[in-house]
């Protein structure tokens, strides 16, 4: 064990273990991508999980455009905070900040 962390009171080590985590999960590459964009819990953000899972639920198809211009077409399986599923011809993962807009299949074709 650490000495710093061995010479800390067992309350100390309790908070001590934590920080270390959250420092280790903001330097993952795995993670780093990600941006906190959808943190707050406004109107907004609930209109975007009312709308996502009324797609999921009516296995709406749709077309996901991609920032630098590819289209993926399907349906959405889930999402979380950073990634939507969608079933198409392949299944698909794609993170959220790389979408540039998604839309109905054929509304804007």
């Amino acid at each position: 064990m650490n000495d710093a962390v061995a010479n800390l009171s067992s309350s100390e080590k309790n908070t001590a273990q934590p920080r270390r985590r959250a420092l280790r999960s903001r330097t993952d590459p795995l993670t780093s991508h990600a941006t906190p964009h959808l943190v707050d819990e406004g109107p907004q953000h609930q209109a975007e999980l009312f709308y996502m899972q009324k797609q999921i639920q009516a296995q709406t198809p749709m077309v996901i455009v991609l920032e630098d211009g590819e289209k993926v077409e399907g349906c959405i399986e889930w999402y979380d905070r950073n990634v939507l599923k969608v079933r198409g011809r392949t299944r698909t993962m794609i993170y959220k900040n790389a979408i540039k807009y998604m839309h109905k299949l054929g509304e804007n074709d």
